[in-house]
């Protein structure tokens, strides 16, 4: 029997139908359904369905956490996209961060399956100006490799990814008062090494991925990307295979997009795209 699509949400996920065309969501590593939300809304002002579901380990303790694989992370999204293939017309994808990562996968294993993707601050490198080098070329190598990914975890320093002033003192705000449901509301801002040891695995395999990605592609990334650089853009657009990609790099936001101050424009900017999609699509019809 086929997983439906109310089976696929999780606790903090979200589906909202609104037309026939859907874009399936893909929160960040240690995030949340929440911080795709803002988005979702103004996705489905334009007309279209959307779905962000929980990532398998994400929105709970930091054992569910530990316990997690990128496969399991992977499964929850592919999951989803086989639900909606049987509810929607067309199937678009965006990502956030290491939910991009996700969605070049599946692109890859879906094949043209995946009407077209949107690619929010892809991250192959944390090479942004707030990882210290120390970190990216000594530490965390050492850590990743030996016991000690077992033991360790790194807690995430401001600004959070996010430029706005008042954004960011709400999500100070909410992990100062150690509320109970803080990883529902922001995620999680200690990351285990084991799992960032597996986030390390899903780039491997990506990476592999992107010269079988022949979806129409839009990459969005920030001109002051805190975790990470405009790399990572130019490094998608010259190794996936699609003949249709477009870039979209916006100033005055740091790498969470969908929360910082342009997620208007960014939110538009994947409905144009997506709407354009559908368009050809019925050409090609």
């Amino acid at each position: 029997m086929a997983t439906t699509i109310e089976q696929c949400l999780g606790p903090t996920g979200f589906y909202d139908k609104h037309g026939a065309d859907v874009v399936l969501l893909i929160h960040g590593l240690t995030g949340t359904p929440a911080e795709m939300r803002h988005v979702a809304k103004r996705l489905a002002k334009r007309g279209f369905s959307v779905m962000c579901p929980q990532l398998a380990g994400h929105c709970g303790s930091i054992g569910d956490l530990k316990r997690s694989r990128w496969q399991d992370w992977y499964g929850s999204i592919e999951q989803s996209f086989e639900a909606l293939k049987l509810e929607h017309a067309h199937v678009y994808v965006a990502g956030l961060s290491m939910g991009a990562l996700i969605a070049l996968k599946l692109a890859d294993e879906k094949g043209r399956r995946v009407d077209g993707l949107g690619l929010l601050s892809t991250t192959f490198f944390y090479d942004g100006w707030n990882v210290p080098r120390l970190r990216r070329k000594l530490l965390l190598p050492l850590v990743l490799y030996s016991p000690l990914r077992h033991f360790l975890s790194w807690k995430e320093p401001p600004p959070y990814g996010i430029k706005c002033e008042r954004t960011r003192a709400l999500v100070h705000a909410v992990l100062e008062n150690r509320d109970a449901q803080a990883s529902e509301k922001v995620g999680i801002f200690r990351t285990p090494a084991v799992t960032i040891r597996e986030s390390e695995r899903l780039i491997s395999a990506t990476r592999k991925s992107l010269p079988k990605v022949h979806s129409p592609t839009l990459i969005v990334h920030s001109t002051e990307d805190d975790m990470a650089s405009l790399k990572n853009a130019h490094f998608v657009a010259r190794r996936v295979a699609s003949r249709t990609i477009e870039t979209f790099f916006v100033d005055d936001t740091y790498h969470v997009l969908t929360l910082d101050k342009r997620k208007n424009d960014v939110a538009e900017r994947l409905a144009k795209f997506f709407k354009q999609c559908t368009a050809a699509h019925t050409v090609a019809a």
